[in-house]
């Protein structure tokens, strides 16, 4: 079985694939003080549930944006699975894909992941918006190259950055209010991040769209993608797994390789 492992700066997410069937996603928070120990004992727990034996692991994929993490899991593989993970970039080669920026080793794996994901998934030019730690907005070409894009802050670290700023404003989620025009501290805070950001993600695709001479399709993923998806009418398609299946697919081209 394959294990898909996408290291985000947040949450860390376990996908284990038999064939192209998933058999189980869990995800924990990123850590960098974890060991390998701890992450072998929170995936057994999970396996144990699935009648999964940690032997059953056969490859492992990873993508990673955090490099403080890369040293566990790859003890992790070596310990738990007696397998040397593939990490995208580093261990992927050519992937058939141009990567159209002034310096193509800055791309994120998480970015090139989508990307391809996209090249094979719909086949089509796409804008891939993520609700990340960081909102990206990846321009995907006709042919799966990845033409540039933009990165601006998440509305989490927005939120947080706030409540760190300023000491009388507290720590709240993000949520859609009930109005923009809020009568207490929380909702004011609630309505500023989400409609700040509506209306931030429908200013830079309108503008990405208008830059691009054409309408793309536009993707969006990430945990908060459902949250904005009804206010902001731009959003064609709502992939969440668009990361793993990336991931996936790009196990199977080294492979067939």
């Amino acid at each position: 079985m394959l294990l898909a492992v996408d290291v985000g700066n947040t949450n860390i997410v376990f996908a284990l694939y038999d064939g192209t069937t998933q058999k189980g996603m869990w995800r924990c928070m990123t850590d960098a003080g974890r060991t390998s120990d701890e992450y072998l004992a929170f995936l057994s727990q999970h396996f144990e549930l699935k009648h999964v034996h940690v032997s059953d692991v056969t490859d492992v994929i990873v993508s990673s944006v955090v490099p403080d993490v890369d040293f566990a899991i790859r003890k992790l593989c070596k310990d738990a699975f007696s397998v040397p993970p593939i990490f995208v970039g580093k261990d992927t080669g050519d992937l058939g894909i141009q990567i159209k920026i002034d310096r193509p080793s800055e791309l994120g794996a998480d970015r090139l992941v989508n990307t391809f994901a996209v090249h094979k998934e719909y086949q089509c030019a796409a804008i891939v918006l993520d609700f990340g730690t960081a909102t990206t907005f990846d321009i995907v070409d006709k042919d799966g190259n990845f033409c540039g894009g933009v990165i601006a802050p998440g509305p989490n670290l927005s939120l947080e950055a706030l409540h760190l700023a300023a000491a009388k404003l507290p720590s709240v989620a993000v949520k859609k209010p009930k109005a923009a025009l809020a009568t207490n501290t929380v909702d004011a805070m609630q309505s500023g991040i989400f409609w700040g950001y509506v209306g931030l993600v429908e200013k830079i695709l309108g503008q990405l769209i208008a830059e691009l001479g054409y309408r793309p399709k536009i993707i969006a993923t990430g945990g908060l993608s459902n949250l904005f998806r009804q206010d902001i009418p731009l959003i064609d398609v709502i992939d969440e797994e668009l990361t793993l299946k990336g991931l996936l697919s790009i196990y199977q081209h080294i492979k067939n390789q």
